[in-house]
């Protein structure tokens, strides 16, 4: 807001101090306008191993919501009793895209309004001239002494007085601080414009992936684009490129983007290890949350291997993930963006919230932060981008089993059937050879405690094809270990 009178004349000053009068009473000021930004709320997100928030568990039926700023209504999705963990099918509920509305702020203040100088009064009012111009005498005899005082100190060398015009200078920040790390990655960082053919679209982020132009970013980010539509990146200096998508894995929930005639320049962002990252981390997060382009937030891991089964609103497939939890402040708008150590290596993608159910600001339906952000791992995220940008399709690992998407805390079923009536353990795949049957729980991969479904997907979405896994289950009251090794899937379909 610009503080100077504009457009208003300033009286002269008098000649003489003017005679007091009565003062009329200043206008009040305008009430400046704000803003309404609307928002939406986002299913609870489900409990992953012992240590999870005292929340609504989400599993098959509820999805946090996605973190970027779209526009559409949503799909109700239903999660089948005997999907496929290669590729189960949606939740029942899928969070729908919106909107952020904003208002507009008005200027406000009230203008100056010159009075009329008083006329000349004998008397009083010569008396009262005469004791101003004394004291502004003494006013000004007053400020000279006081500056040579100063000047005196000035020239001791014991002094603590600061000049004026030796004050200031060139601020230097380490590379390892926030602004540091932000001042270095921001560059790399676009904002990501979808548009469908009918005008539909929305608004995230992603981030430099290679010196050929591939942007890494969020499946759902993209998926408006996928049939014809249009497809834009920003970088920070306000330069943009039209792009297309080069690959997208609707499961992983990850694509990659190229751009048309990429400048020569482009700086990839460093990859960190997600493995190695630990909980009381920084994170430092990038996004363009309701459209706000550029913009930085901090936080800490907050929590890790948490299970996470969200939707890209269409009601077609379900994404699952193993995801890092971030206190960052993640919202519609930050999806694809970086999440970020704090040497500034990408530890993660920003993909989902959680949300209170009672709506955002002013009761609307669009919520925002409360300080539970998802980001996939970036190893894993990284394994699916190199398929995507190799191949154009995603590579899945797999158990050859179908498993139960209800809500349960005893682990992942496997069906007695499976999709269409097909056989819940696929022949002569990994499960079967393993020796798992239908009615068979699993509670443990590896170290991985699985409480659901969607739990078990995730963590067998954290590997890649040909890995051997160990797998804990119960039959019959009694438990059982194996030794498994994943197969794999190539597409969505």
């Amino acid at each position: 807001m610009s503080t100077e009178n504009e457009g208003t004349a300033v009286p002269p000053a008098p000649s003489a101090p003017p005679v007091p009068v009565d003062a009329p009473a200043p206008s009040a000021p305008a009430t400046p306008e704000g803003s309404d930004h609307r928002t939406a709320p986002l299913p609870p997100v489900p409990p992953s191993a012992p240590g999870a928030p005292e929340q609504h568990p989400v599993h098959a039926g509820h999805a946090p919501v996605y973190a970027s700023a779209g526009s559409g209504g949503a799909q109700q999705g239903s999660g089948g009793s005997a999907p496929d963990s290669s590729w189960p099918p949606p939740p029942p509920a899928t969070p729908s895209y919106s909107d952020g509305g904003s208002g507009h702020n008005s200027g406000w203040g009230s203008s100056y309004q010159p009075q009329p100088s008083p006329k000349p009064k004998s008397g009083r009012g010569g008396l009262v001239a005469a004791i101003l111009v004394a004291a502004l005498v003494a006013g000004g005899l007053g400020g000279g002494l006081g500056y040579t005082l100063a000047k005196n100190n000035d020239d001791n060398t014991g002094s603590t007085t600061v000049s004026a015009s030796t004050s200031g200078g060139a601020v230097k920040r380490d590379a390892g601080t926030v602004a540091g790390v932000a001042a270095r990655a921001l560059p790399s960082t676009v904002t990501i414009e979808a548009e469908s053919n009918s005008g539909q679209g929305g608004t995230g982020t992603g981030f430099v992936f290679d010196t050929q132009g591939h942007i890494v970013t969020n499946n759902h980010v993209v998926a408006d684009a996928l049939d014809g539509g249009k497809l834009t990146a920003t970088f920070p200096n306000g330069k943009k490129y039209n792009a297309e998508v080069v690959g997208h894995a609707q499961g992983y929930d990850v694509a990659v983007i190229k751009l048309k005639n990429p400048p020569s320049d482009l700086k990839p962002l460093t990859l960190g290890d997600s493995d190695r990252v630990a909980v009381g981390d920084s994170t430092i997060a990038i996004g363009a949350p309701f459209g706000l382009s550029n913009t930085v937030t901090t936080g800490i891991i907050s929590a890790k291997n948490r299970p996470v089964a969200s939707s890209d609103g269409t009601g077609s497939n379900a994404s699952y993930m193993s995801a890092l939890q971030t206190d960052a402040s993640i919202n519609p708008g930050n999806s694809g963006g970086p999440l970020l150590d704090a040497q500034g290596n990408v530890i993660g993608i920003n993909s989902a919230i959680q949300s209170t159910g009672s709506g955002g600001l002013g009761g609307s339906s669009q919520s925002g932060s409360i300080g539970l952000g998802f980001a996939i791992p970036i190893n894993q995220a990284k394994y699916v981008a190199q398929q995507l940008i190799k191949t154009g399709k995603p590579v899945y690992a797999k158990i050859g089993a179908s498993v139960s998407l209800e809500d349960s805390t005893n682990g992942a079923k496997i069906t007695e059937s499976g999709a269409g009536g097909s056989s819940s353990v696929e022949s002569g795949g990994p499960a079967a050879k393993a020796g798992l049957k239908p009615g068979d729980v699993i509670v443990k991969l590896d170290d991985r405690v699985i409480d659901s479904g969607p739990t078990l997907i995730g963590e067998i979405w954290t590997h890649k094809p040909g890995d051997t896994v160990t797998i804990t289950y119960e039959r019959g009251g009694k438990s059982h270990t194996v030794q498994l090794t994943l197969g794999s899937r190539t597409g969505d379909s």
